[in-house]
């Protein structure tokens, strides 16, 4: 292959091609200078675009942009129609640059780095290099924090609508900033025709910096100051629900991701929230809700899955060579040793899979949800540790994948993912997503139980370390769930049977119409979480 050579003449054709692209761009916008502007252009014409079918149907798109964001710049803008296309012009052959480069070898970097992107992602589906920017956002995914006002943010080509207000935040101050605001300006800099990831880090900052904000509220023009702070993404990290059950209560905990940072991480979170509701309750049992979570943090997985139970191997990770490593819950101190139930559906995957099958493994949880999860049973590491603060190399970052995980039991949920025990159907039950979709997934395979932990993967010191309390107190196989599962199955297909509006529902998605009904967390539309509620209530009552 050309690559083995250093010969990357087809991604210099491909680039090529690009470049020509960007020429007729050019040549359309200097077509379209001279045109006049239609005045009933609204933003939202341009949301899910497909690709223009003529020349004459790019000219006319491109025409309509251009009258969105002049009569954006009416509005706040004294500069002029002319100087305002300079700007957008003078932004638009910046961004141009980016990939023409100035000189051949800024166009050979360009290539390059869409060479080391298909080189990662043709080793496995996700195996992948990330440019500084990248590595920058996948930290803040990993850490679920970042640096900012605390605002989510919707580009609408005339500026940027704020559609989120982060609780806590800089923005959420004295409410100075408002859902609907339309952002136009950033330090007197106008954002209108940048990208919005552009525009993101003008916002973006040091903790403690200043930015200014000029925004269009009501047809009113205002400048708001707000001082950059750290922003943990709370609502992407953990949410908390209670609710009474007979002389005590019940617990959900929703976990949307493993995270860490150097302050705050997901089991200690997690740890935290049934302290609190134990002290203020007599807790019956706990539904842990890893619907849509995508993994995250290994270690985290490990600490997580160490909060239901006492000691032992939680998983177990295989290199490329063969060589096992066990990863251990030694501490023993557990948050909840009751009943519990794991709640999952298609897009759980990794670190969720690591936790929902392992608690089924000791028999410590009951599975319900989707028949089952993604299947993403590989592991990678990041060539940064997101439990620091780390700078991102300036030439970028690589993810790689290092081999398959797999439970206590000795299975891997790769490709096939972990099997509900009581099957209760979900928004997603029906779609089509999972690592057996993905490009180039890594095949199944299994190996030995390790129940019976022997310790035959860490050294003699590590072995006298952990000593015999460790081996004392390892979590034992519990099957006190498994003499009621037919109930608790039976029970639920009967409310699921009886309940029309989860008849519709199940219906609707059948029939592939997924916006049919509403699905919010914790709400009367969430039909699939209230009958894993249902499923507790019912185990409770017959332990009883």
């Amino acid at each position: 292959l050309g690559f083995k050579t250093a010969d990357f003449t087809l991604f210099q054709k491909i680039h090529a091609l690009f470049l020509m692209a960007i020429e007729r761009r050019g040549e359309v916008e200097a077509e379209i200078l001279s045109l006049a502007l239609p005045s009933d252009v609204r933003s939202e014409e341009f949301k899910e675009m497909a690709w223009a079918d003529t020349p004459e149907d790019l000219r006319l798109r491109c025409l309509r942009i251009r009258a969105l964001q002049l009569g954006s710049a009416d509005k706040f803008s004294n500069e002029g129609p002319g100087k305002f296309l300079q700007r957008l012009e003078k932004r638009r052959l910046h961004r141009e640059s980016e990939f023409i480069g100035h000189s051949a070898g800024d166009r050979s970097k360009v290539v390059l780095v869409y060479v080391m992107k298909a080189i990662a992602a043709a080793l496995d589906a996700h195996t992948n290099y990330f440019t500084q920017n990248e590595a920058n956002q996948f930290m803040i995914q990993v850490q679920q924090r970042l640096f900012g006002i605390g605002v989510q943010l919707r580009d609408d080509l005339d500026g940027l609508s704020v559609v989120r207000i982060i609780e806590n935040s800089p923005a959420s101050q004295n409410m100075r900033l408002r859902i609907h605001d339309k952002i136009l300006a950033v330090n007197q800099e106008p954002i209108v025709g940048l990208e919005i990831t552009e525009a993101v880090e003008m916002i973006r900052g040091e903790q403690g910096t200043s930015v200014s904000l000029t925004v269009l509220r009501d047809g009113e023009v205002l400048t708001i100051d707000l001082v950059r702070g750290e922003i943990v993404l709370e609502e992407s990290r953990l949410e908390v629900l209670k609710e009474p059950f007979g002389d005590g209560s019940i617990a959900t905990l929703r976990l949307f991701s493993f995270y860490q940072d150097p302050s705050y991480s997901s089991a200690q979170d997690m740890r935290k929230a049934l302290e609190q509701i134990r002290s203020e309750s007599d807790l019956k049992g706990v539904v842990l809700d890893l619907r849509g979570n995508a993994g995250g943090l290994l270690t985290q997985a490990v600490s997580v899955t160490g909060l239901f139970i006492s000691k032992g191997v939680v998983v177990s990770i295989k290199d490329h060579a063969g060589r096992v490593q066990r990863l251990r819950e030694t501490e023993g101190k557990t948050a909840w040793d009751g009943p519990l139930v794991v709640l999952v559906n298609r897009a759980s995957a990794s670190a969720a899979e690591i936790v929902a099958q392992t608690l089924q493994d000791y028999g410590r949880a009951i599975v319900v949800g989707d028949a089952r999860t993604f299947g993403k049973g590989s592991f990678q590491t990041f060539t940064l540790d997101p439990t620091h603060q780390p700078k991102v190399n300036p030439q970028g970052e690589y993810k790689v994948t290092r081999g398959r995980y797999y439970t206590v039991s000795g299975r891997s949920p790769q490709l096939q993912g972990v099997f509900s025990d009581i099957v209760v159907p979900g928004i997603l039950s029906k779609i089509d997503i999972g690592e057996e979709f993905s490009k180039f997934p890594l095949a199944n395979d299994s190996i030995e139980p390790s129940f019976e932990d022997d310790l035959s993967d860490v050294s003699a010191f590590q072995r006298l370390a952990l000593g015999s309390s460790y081996r004392n107190q390892l979590q034992p196989r519990l099957f006190s769930y498994a003499p009621l599962l037919e109930r608790l199955k039976g029970n639920s297909e009967a409310r699921i049977q009886g309940n029309k509006p989860y008849q519709k529902f199940l219906a609707d998605i059948e029939a592939e119409n997924f916006d049919s009904l509403q699905v919010d967390l914790f709400s009367q539309g969430d039909l699939q979480y209230l009958e894993a509620v249902n499923i507790l209530k019912d185990l409770l009552f017959l332990q009883k």
